[in-house]
């Protein structure tokens, strides 16, 4: 590619996000361009102009998993690099198969992060050492990836959803995870938009034939 490879930063670290712009910029014929937070500010950064996004799976409320496949969907030509702490299979698979094009670690040193920025800009895919060794593990023992439920859901998002799928209410969920009823009635909301599911009854099938929830969940008495 000619010019510089236009990187925007998604991590709802800023401490992180500064490290990693001081190492970017210190690279020949890299340029940070953008960094963000959260979902709403990727959004408003990342434009057809980027070539590069290194996306953290985990952005507070939101999910870097659904994130990549709106960007992707919305700008294809971009290349999307997770760099995150998760070094589980579940993770990899879900980031593959929404369409990034690498993997990398946090522990990752300058080298290897130059490396896949430059692998992801030409168009290639990419795996972090530890991640690709991970991989291979897998292959060669004949172990199946298991296949993470939901990927287009954060992380809490997925386990609220656990619970609904196990007959909870909305406060018995809030008592479950400290959190406030309304907060709680926020994330099912979000959860019935993201998986296009109109009640919460149509909502609690669905889950449990993505297998959340427990063989003998109690009665729901909570609404959305």
């Amino acid at each position: 590619m000619t010019g510089p490879i236009r990187v925007a930063i998604v991590d709802d670290h800023p401490v992180f996000r500064l490290g990693m712009t001081g190492l970017l910029e210190s690279l020949p014929g890299v340029l940070v361009v953008g960094q963000a937070a959260d979902a709403d500010q990727a959004r408003a950064t990342i434009t057809a102009d980027v070539d590069v996004v290194l996306m953290d799976l985990h952005l507070g409320a939101d999910s870097g998993i659904e994130l990549t496949r709106e960007i992707l969907r919305d700008h294809p030509g971009v290349g999307v690099l997770v760099i995150t702490m998760s070094d589980d299979d579940e993770a990899v698979v879900a980031a593959v198969r929404c369409g990034a094009r690498g993997y990398l670690l946090k522990t990752a040193g300058p080298d290897e992060v130059e490396r896949a920025i430059r692998a992801v800009a030409n168009g290639e895919m990419i795996l972090g050492p530890q991640v690709a060794a991970r991989a291979m593990s897998t292959l060669v023992s004949g172990r199946t990836a298991v296949r993470l439920p939901f990927p287009e859901l954060s992380a809490r998002e997925r386990e609220v959803l656990d619970l609904v799928a196990r007959g909870h209410d909305n406060v018995a969920i809030a008592r479950r995870l400290v959190l406030s009823p309304k907060t709680v009635r926020n994330h099912v909301t979000t959860i019935l938009t993201k998986l296009s599911v109109s009640s919460r009854p149509t909502l609690i099938v669905r889950a449990r034939e993505g297998g959340l929830g427990g063989p003998d969940p109690a009665r729901v008495t909570g609404q959305a």
